[in-house]
């Protein structure tokens, strides 16, 4: 097992239990009605067993006595003579209850199934809204994407807690009111039939905690199992693995470990069925043990034949609830080890927020963003993605960034909307350093179209107003935004306009070429209406006339507004105010295109490299 493995000893699981309190609060936090009805009705339910157990006592009591007193031949007889009528109404006592135990149980599970329902809802929220405002830098990590993992099995996972809980209430109050009628008779039945049971609970608790410890080590390999399963099969990926005949290894990686999961799996599963036989055995001894003093005490006249079947009813059910009890509670002890895994989520803290008291961004910006003598490194790397990087996005200017791949120009856009820190000198708009700054308006006043924009499977007109969600019911601004990044003639084509589902996750859906995405992408950028806006190599799909009307429309529309351009293809950023070629995480050199072209340097290197491949 793994050193981080959660360790498996008893005082470890019982140390679990401290979860169920805090669970019990999200129970309640999600409906507090359906909570208070849901244990009003197990309630009920619990003493149903003990109340139909003694009436059927009294029943068989009253018939044994009504035998013995030589009464009339007939039914009539009996009916008329008025002796039965008291053995009727415990009769239609009996049946009543019945009835009632029937619609509860059926009213239980309506009530468990909202419960659950509204659960899983509340849980999925509180998660969604957790991860939303967690660092870039996290989803990067490897280990808390582990953990994000195994936070999410949770939220349906841990489900059946819900369902252990309320019903362990329930069995906790039949199984004392059997307790209260067995220590009338003989305190001793109960002490035999809970000694006989102990061993079990320990036997259950050990063997959720080797489950627990089992999963929790395989988060790593179980979702490279889930990723195998994935990519052998999705739409986007099932080209690659025709053309390059891949299915046949990734089907062998994933049984490798599909394999290993069923053999650790079978090992614990045979172990814990040799010993649990072996303890499930001594409860059984200790049931007969008792069944035969019931027994002899009834053949010597000092139990009823009704009190035999209360006896030995309430032994016989108080031996499965007990049973079931301790079985459910080591459990819920496992179940609970599981929720450490949400709540062990939920305690991940953002490095990157806003101050205590944020300044309000400048309306509009009047200088613009610089930086000064930025260094920074992905967490985790020990080399460099900027180092000593400055220079200035003056406000109104459209400046774009060149260099090869590696030289930082992705990292700055990245350090501008503050999903990272520097981790040296500072970043600064209009003279303030952005951490003074709210950070939700920050990244509202900068609109970035990164190259490995999201396609997501939803309609054309909600793909485009992804850029400002909050504004997804104006269509006017919708379809402007469409038309300044030429998208609208994509969305022409389509049967249903701006209302068509794009993507082909879902049957309704129409998929668009790589250009087609982009230019919905780009549309994005409009629609944010941001006072700096950002093309981070959006292009790429799009051939060379196309992404220069694309940059050339940019231009056009971004007259006054700081714009920032990045792109591999010269001839589209030579329509820049401003080019600053970087390489290594340093600026290298800047000016205009004529200016750069003119004098040796890396960008002439690299221009007249591109242009070979025009001539």
């Amino acid at each position: 097992m793994p050193p981080d493995a959660p360790s498996a000893n008893f005082s470890a699981r019982w140390a679990a239990l401290k979860n169920i309190p805090p669970f019990l609060s999200m129970v309640w936090r999600a409906s507090p009605g359906l909570t208070m009805a849901m244990v009003a009705l197990r309630l009920a339910r619990a003493l149903m067993p003990v109340a139909m157990l003694w009436v059927g006592k009294l029943i068989i009591d009253r018939v044994v006595a009504l035998s013995a007193s030589g009464g009339p031949d007939t039914l009539a007889g009996w009916w008329d003579s008025g002796l039965a009528h008291p053995l009727i109404g415990l009769v239609l006592l009996e049946l009543a209850l019945a009835v009632a135990q029937d619609i509860l149980g059926r009213l239980v599970s309506y009530t468990d199934a909202l419960l659950q329902e509204k659960l899983v809802i509340d849980i999925s929220i509180r998660l969604m809204d957790h991860a939303a405002g967690l660092d870039l830098a996290s989803f990067e990590d490897a280990s808390f994407q582990d953990r994000l993992d195994r936070a999410r099995r949770q939220t349906m996972g841990r489900i059946p807690l819900l369902n252990q809980i309320m019903q362990q209430l329930q069995d906790v109050v039949t199984v004392l009111s059997f307790a209260v009628g067995l220590l009338v008779y003989n305190p001793w039945l109960v002490v035999l039939l809970a000694l006989a049971l102990i061993p079990s609970l320990f036997g259950e608790m050990h063997f959720n905690a080797r489950t627990y410890a089992l999963n929790h080590a395989r988060a790593a390999d179980r979702r490279e199992r889930d990723y195998l399963r994935m990519i052998a099969a999705t739409a986007e990926t099932a080209k690659e693995v025709k053309i390059f005949g891949l299915s046949p290894w990734l089907r062998d990686r994933y049984l490798t470990l599909a394999r290993r999961f069923y053999v650790e799996n079978r090992a614990i599963q045979r172990r814990q069925l040799s010993v649990m036989a072996l303890l499930t055995a001594l409860g059984t001894l200790a049931y007969y043990g008792a069944f035969l003093w019931i027994v002899a005490r009834t053949l010597t006249g000092q139990l009823s034949i009704g009190d035999l079947t209360f006896l030995s009813g309430s032994f016989l059910r108080l031996r499965g609830l007990l049973e079931g009890l301790l079985s459910s509670f080591s459990s819920m002890a496992g179940q609970a080890m599981f929720l450490d895994d949400l709540f062990d989520f939920f305690t991940a803290t953002p490095a990157i927020a806003s101050p205590t008291e944020p300044l309000p961004i400048p309306q509009p910006i009047v200088q613009g963003f610089r930086f000064e003598d930025v260094g920074f490194r992905y967490p985790g790397r020990e080399d460099w993605a900027v180092r000593g990087m400055t220079l200035d996005l003056r406000a109104g200017e459209t400046v774009a960034l060149v260099g090869e791949n590696g030289a930082g120009k992705t990292t700055i856009v990245k350090l501008l909307a503050r999903l990272y820190d520097p981790d040296e000198g500072r970043i600064t708009l209009d003279g303030r350093d952005l951490r003074d700054y709210d950070l939700d308006q920050l990244r509202a006043t900068v609109g970035v179209i990164f190259q490995d924009f999201v396609r997501y499977a939803v309609t054309a007109a909600e793909n485009i107003a992804i850029g400002r969600i909050e504004a997804r019911d104006d269509r006017p601004r919708i379809v402007s935004s469409a038309e300044r990044a030429l998208a609208d003639q994509v969305i022409a084509k389509l049967p249903q306009g701006y209302d068509q589902m794009v993507g082909k996750r879902f049957a309704r859906g129409l998929d668009l070429s790589g250009g087609e995405w982009q230019k919905l992408a780009i549309a994005r950028a409009y629609m944010r209406d941001a006072q700096l806006l950002v093309l981070d190599e959006p292009t790429a799909a799009l051939d060379a006339r196309a992404e220069f009307e694309v940059f050339q429309r940019f231009r056009d529309l971004t007259q006054g507004r700081t714009a920032l351009l990045i792109s591999h293809r010269f001839s589209s950023v030579r329509m820049a105010d401003r080019i600053i070629v970087l390489e290594g995480g340093r600026v290298q050199d800047q000016g205009s295109h004529e200016e750069l072209v003119a004098r040796p340097g890396r960008y002439a290197e690299l221009f007249e490299l591109q242009a070979q491949g025009y001539r």
